[in-house]
């Protein structure tokens, strides 16, 4: 959908340039001509002068074209902030919790991994890439319609083993590195049962101290490991991945209930989209069933969240 409303942006915001341009270069001017000419033949026949609503009827534009000539810097303004800067999405699922909620949304931050342009999406400017803990917006790499967000857990080169859900990441090695890193265990430490919004019976909350960033994960002490539906590569034991060049690993902070990287891979360089910064808002989807409201309606504003940095 997003897609979608990217080219339809960049069409209106062509057209409706288009029309402003010809209006500022040669209609107005047009216009402009017209009355001087109608206002020098007026005092020619009758030396009679045009009315100031006459004149302004003849350099007025029509309607259409003053509708174009409004709204196209609105637009070249919306299109330029939501390409190349700062974009909203909205959270549809909980496989982020406690860190996103459903009805959380978002502000994605697009110029920190390179700037592409909003219909091929081809990178025409390197800035950055992402690091461990990270938390991404990314076209889902089996369908790249459907934007997905997770955390970064692995960047290239990176040995990845999810095992009795703990995590361990073996780092790749760089020029600067004396002897390649070792298997790093991340430490887990237990906060409590998690009983904050959207909570189920069994739901552990922990604080995950990942390399150089700290956030709040969730596990599910009723779900068992599903490694025999974990993605395979070749060489790797069945829950261990290494993560290919110019590939990343993802993984919901919702451990236990988040289709991520363990089942389907690694996310491309070029479908990154950009790195989730900050909560603008976030609305309470849930309703009691005997609710008289629509489903999809919000219940409330989550005021505490508005504003939070992710």
């Amino acid at each position: 959908m997003a897609v979608y409303f990217s080219i339809i942006l960049v069409i209106i915001t062509a057209l409706t340039g288009i029309v402003w341009f010809a209006d500022k270069f040669y209609l107005a001017p047009q216009r402009k001509l017209k009355a001087a000419a109608a206002e020098l033949s007026a005092k020619e026949q009758s030396a009679a002068i045009l009315t100031p609503q006459a004149l302004a009827t003849l350099t007025e534009p029509s309607p259409l074209v003053d509708t174009a000539v409004q709204i196209f810097p609105v637009i070249a303004f919306v299109l330029i902030l939501r390409s190349f800067l700062y974009e909203p999405f909205q959270i549809p699922s909980g496989s982020m919790m406690p860190t996103l909620l459903d009805g959380d949304f978002i502000l994605v931050n697009k110029f920190n991994y390179g700037l592409k342009d909003p219909v091929l999406r081809h990178q025409f400017l390197e800035n950055g890439l992402p690091e461990h803990g990270d938390v991404v917006v990314f076209k889902y790499p089996q369908d790249p319609r459907v934007d997905y967000i997770k955390r970064v857990i692995g960047l290239p080169g990176d040995r990845i083993i999810y095992r009795n859900k703990l995590l361990y990441i073996k780092r790749a090695c760089t020029d600067t590195d004396a002897k390649c890193p070792e298997f790093e265990q991340i430490q887990q430490n237990f906060v409590g049962k998690y009983d904050g919004p959207d909570a189920e019976f069994g739901m552990n909350e922990f604080e995950s101290k990942m390399l150089n960033k700290s956030h709040q994960v969730l596990n599910d002490s009723h779900t068992l490991p599903r490694v025999m539906h974990y993605f395979q590569q070749s060489g790797t034991a069945a829950d261990e991945f290494l993560v290919p060049a110019k590939h990343y690993f993802v993984m919901g902070d919702n451990r236990d209930n988040s289709l991520d990287g363990r089942f389907w891979g690694f996310v491309p360089e070029e479908n990154l989209v950009g790195e989730a910064v900050a909560i603008w808002m976030s609305f309470d989807f849930d309703r009691s069933e005997d609710s008289f409201l629509p489903q999809w309606l919000p219940s409330g504003v989550r005021f505490d969240r508005i504003g939070a940095i992710i």
